[in-house]
Parts: C-alpha cells; sequence; structure tokens
C-alpha cells in the first residue's frame, strides 16, 4: 500500500495525504478517486500534457518515462527535470512513499 501525498502550486490549496493506496493504478486515476482535480483531456492515454505534474519523492515506485510520454512532457507548461505525466505514473507492485505537486492548472485554462 502506499501512501501519496498531493501538494498544489495554486494559491489557497493545502496538501492532501491519502493512505492505503493500492498498487496498479495511475497517480491521476489516485487523484480522481479521491476528488483531486487534475485535468485529463485526453482520458488518461498519454496524448497530451494537462495531467503533467512533479514527482517530488517515489519515482522508484512508478513505472519508468517513456519516450512517448517525454515527448508529451515538452510540451507541458514549465517542464522540470522531475515532470511526469500523472497518467504514466502506474504504481508498482509494493509499497512507499510518493510525494507529487501539481502545477497551478489555472494557467492553461483561462481561469
Amino acid at each position: 500500500m502506499y501512501t501519496i501525498t498531493f501538494k498544489f502550486e495554486q494559491k489557497g490549496l493545502e496538501p492532501v495525504t491519502l493512505t492505503n493506496i493500492e498498487d496498479d493504478q495511475s497517480i491521476l486515476e489516485v487523484a480522481l478517486k479521491n476528488n483531486i482535480d487534475l485535468h485529463h483531456n485526453c482520458g488518461g492515454v498519454c496524448a497530451c500534457s494537462t495531467c503533467h505534474l512533479y514527482l517530488e519523492q517515489g519515482e522508484d515506485f512508478v513505472e519508468e518515462l517513456s519516450d512517448k510520454e517525454e515527448d508529451f512532457i515538452d510540451r507541458a507548461i514549465s517542464p522540470r527535470l522531475n515532470s511526469r505525466l500523472g497518467c504514466q505514473c502506474v504504481l508498482l507492485e509494493g509499497s512507499g512513499n510518493i510525494m507529487v505537486t501539481l502545477p497551478d492548472q489555472t494557467q492553461f485554462l483561462g481561469e
């Protein structure tokens, strides 16, 4: 089981820590199941960059970065070395602590 902490760059949002998260699901799926707003225009099939996040801790607990994912990260707003797509960060079998930061999504949504 995993513990995942979601931090937010958007002002006014406090970090959320989820415990007892089962493996074999993506960080995007975990976010959506727990009412954490992580946009996903393509429906989570690695065809856009809207579920872009920063993987701060726990990179060994998710599937490795693929070439296709890397191509879409290059299109994201403010990519960093630890950028990933939430739909591609599938939790591997096991347990551990993961920390992600969600970029301020209002930057590309016109809110």
